[in-house]
């Protein structure tokens, strides 16, 4: 379930003044920043956009962007873009940056459904006038972009059927592939990025049950290189996004010198989709609640957002 709070009905007009007022004058208003763009979901600020952009003549994202800066201006940039737009976003910083981060590539691949994942290649397409692919297979090799170029260019089966026979055939196939490093690399990466998720579900826990321990502990033990830390991130996306979204969240609060980057990526991609899971799972895995934890690692107006998204008020 989703934490944001909106109104439901908005008056896009007066919102999009409201904004525009704020960034007059010397200093802007990011109270008003916060109390507008936190409460509102994404059609609203897509229509928020359109209204300031029709009324002032500018991008309401490049007004916030010379208006705030910092981990602030990261996340309202973040929040304001149409969710599609903003995966494109994510997956070009991912790929192209010195700083290569290929599991944020692998989480977006495997956690968004077969539609959302095609609409976000389309938006793409149309914000970077290259295939998805394309970038991804340029910035990798070897075995690391197989698996990235397979899992962004999938479009899963998305039903409910499981074929046990299946499962357990290809839990041997992935079982010789990790653990083993004697299996045919390439049947793993056409298992982990074809199968639908219901099948590969079935195939891991297969595997647990004929090897006495899940296959994502096995590829933690074994992975020593990127695409071993990609197959390892995949597994946990498609087993359990919720696990996976709270220890991503825990170790970006943990980390020494908090990782904004990740904890930005998370509350704002999540916050209109499962995050109250999330921070249920959070309570109960840190007996601390979520909202309390990131109050003491950040500041300011970033913090104030990131708990309005979060459905608390500071």
């Amino acid at each position: 379930m989703a934490t944001v709070v909106f109104p439901v009905q908005i008056s896009a007009v007066e919102d999009a003044e409201a904004l525009h007022n704020a960034f007059k004058g010397w200093g802007t208003d990011e109270k008003v920043i916060v109390e507008i763009l936190g409460h509102r979901n994404a059609h609203q600020r897509q229509l928020i956009r359109k209204s300031y952009e029709e009324i002032f003549q500018e991008d309401l994202v490049k007004r916030v962007e010379s208006e705030i800066s910092g981990d602030f201006e990261k996340a309202v940039y973040r929040w304001i873009l149409e969710p599609a737009d903003r995966d494109a976003v994510l997956f070009n910083v991912a790929v192209r940056n010195a700083n290569k981060d290929y599991n944020v590539i692998v989480e977006i691949a495997t956690v968004l459904s077969p539609e959302e994942l095609l609409v976000v290649r389309r938006a793409y397409h149309n914000r970077y006038k290259r295939a998805l692919e394309e970038d991804v297979a340029a910035h990798t090799s070897g075995h690391l972009r197989q698996l990235l170029v397979g899992l962004v260019s999938s479009f899963r089966y998305n039903g409910s059927e499981i074929n046990a026979k299946l499962a357990e055939a290809e839990a041997d196939v992935l079982h010789n592939a990790i653990k083993e490093k004697k299996g045919n690399l390439e049947e793993a990466i056409r298992i982990l990025s074809t199968r639908s998720k219901t099948q590969l579900i079935a195939t891991f826990n297969r595997y647990r049950e004929i090897h006495g321990a899940s296959i994502s502990k096995k590829l933690l033990d074994e992975a020593s290189d990127d695409y071993l830390k990609a197959l390892h991130t995949a597994v946990r996306c498609i087993n359990d996004p919720t696990k996976y979204y709270e220890k991503l969240i825990r170790n970006a609060i943990k980390k020494f010198g908090t990782d904004e980057d990740a904890l930005t990526r998370a509350i704002v991609t999540r916050a209109e989709k499962d995050l109250k899971n999330i921070k249920e799972l959070y309570y109960k895995r840190n007996s601390v609640p979520l909202e309390q934890a990131l109050a003491k690692e950040v500041s300011g107006d970033y913090k104030k957002f990131l708990l309005t998204l979060l459905g608390k008020e500071e």
